[in-house]
């Protein structure tokens, strides 16, 4: 029995890839998450469950294989749902008799029926981890958040490669990486360009709401969350469909393979239930990324920098109470909520003869960059004329034409 739990072992040595420092920061990440996060009454146990998991592997590829199994067999007590978790069992089981030389190692005679759902699982467990071994670079940001106003409390950024969502909170000090979870997309991957493609879209979103479970199907699981898709850029782009959301997995099944959804963000429940007891609807942006681009905050300072002297070029233009200055800043393909750049400009008129050439000033700044073939900037503040108190929360989407920037889309959003 011992020879067959070193073979297992060495299965284990080749998936952890001898990497122990990522445990570490696994255990250190929780730690952190539960201090920054206010727990309510009901604890959740976000992310414990792939802990746990990864305890278990952590112990196979140092040969205890008596420990991994207790603690294998208390994962499943607590998780009946999770498979991933019961498959490991189940070979931990069958290592006491027999050799066990692959994940899911199944008798010859069963392995046809199951090879499918073998095939999954092990996709789910080198994602698992792959992300806990190529941790964010210490005190990097993913690219696209160049500046984040203090109404926007928290940031999500997907990362399909990895099968990972990155939840952050903005500080003081800037974003701080506090949680991170595994994730499911489409069935065909990502870049939705029309409708039932079974595609994820690409970009940046923002949580519209919350919806209650209630009023959900249990394919739902715990509550969903959707997202603005499609956004002005997707509809520029002519992109269409609707309903993606990030959401739950139905009570029978914890978790879904890296690919295997409709469109939306799935997580398991207890993940999603520290999503939605966190972040703010209207003001989280959540950024999905085929793979994100970690960089400091020097060089976020050094990016937003060229942009923000356009931006400030704008606002004072706007401060003049010059139509035609205002307007060599607006491209001529200009959307507001289906206006054209002419049918738009008296409504802009109407704001420079109420402002009467007063400064404006530009409050809860926010600034997103979305990079593909193209360089956009997705813009949200409070325009608010010198003076008064309030003003309109609008948002702008920029986009580079050669070396300049020009707005494409502007509208009021509160």
């Amino acid at each position: 029995m011992k020879r067959h739990f070193i073979i297992f072992s060495a299965l284990f040595v080749a998936l952890l890839a001898s990497n122990g420092t990522v445990f570490a920061a696994q255990k250190q990440k929780h730690k952190a998450a539960s201090k920054s996060i206010v727990k309510p009454k009901k604890v959740v146990d976000a992310g414990l469950a792939e802990a746990r998991l990864i305890e278990v592997y952590k112990l196979l590829a140092q040969s205890q294989g008596r420990d991994a199994l207790a603690k294998a067999e208390n994962l499943v007590r607590d998780y009946p749902n999770f498979q991933l978790a019961q498959l490991v069992y189940g070979d931990l089981l069958s290592a006491r008799v027999r050799p066990v030389h692959i994940l899911g190692d199944v008798p010859p005679n069963l392995l046809k029926d199951a090879a499918p759902a073998l095939a999954e699982l092990r996709d789910e467990s080198q994602m698992r981890l792959k992300a806990l071994r190529e941790r964010p670079p210490q005190g990097s940001v993913p690219s696209q958040f160049l500046a984040l106003s203090p109404r926007n409390k928290h940031a999500i950024a997907i990362d399909a490669s990895r099968s990972r969502l990155y939840l952050f909170e903005n500080r003081a000090t800037g974003l701080t990486l506090v949680a991170d979870f595994y994730i499911s997309v489409g069935k065909s991957g990502l870049e939705k360009n029309i409708e039932g493609d079974l595609r994820t879209p690409m970009g940046v979103y923002f949580i519209t709401s919350n919806l209650d479970p209630k009023s959900l199907k249990n394919f739902y699981g715990s509550g969903a969350l959707p997202l603005n898709y499609p956004n002005v850029l997707d509809s520029k782009r002519g992109k269409t469909g609707k309903g993606i959301w990030l959401h739950g997995t139905p009570p029978g099944q914890f978790s879904r393979p890296p690919q295997a959804t409709d469109g939306c963000v799935v997580l398991a429940n207890p993940d999603l239930d520290q999503i939605i007891r966190t972040v703010e609807v209207r003001t989280t942006p959540v950024v999905i990324s085929q793979q994100l681009n970690w960089i400091t905050q020097k060089v976020v300072r050094s990016e937003s920098k060229a942009f923000e002297d356009a931006l400030n070029a704008w606002q004072t233009a706007k401060s003049s109470g010059n139509v035609d200055r205002v307007l060599s800043f607006y491209s001529p393909d200009f959307n507001n909520n289906g206006q054209t750049l002419t049918e738009w400009t008296p409504t802009l008129r109407t704001e420079l003869t109420k402002g009467r050439g007063r400064a404006i000033q530009l409050k809860d700044l926010s600034l997103l960059r979305w990079t593909d073939a193209n360089d956009t900037m997705i813009v949200t503040f409070g325009e608010v004329a010198v003076g008064t108190v309030t003003g309109p929360t609008k948002r702008q989407y920029w986009g580079r034409q050669g070396s300049r920037w020009k707005i494409f889309f502007e509208g009021v959003i509160g």
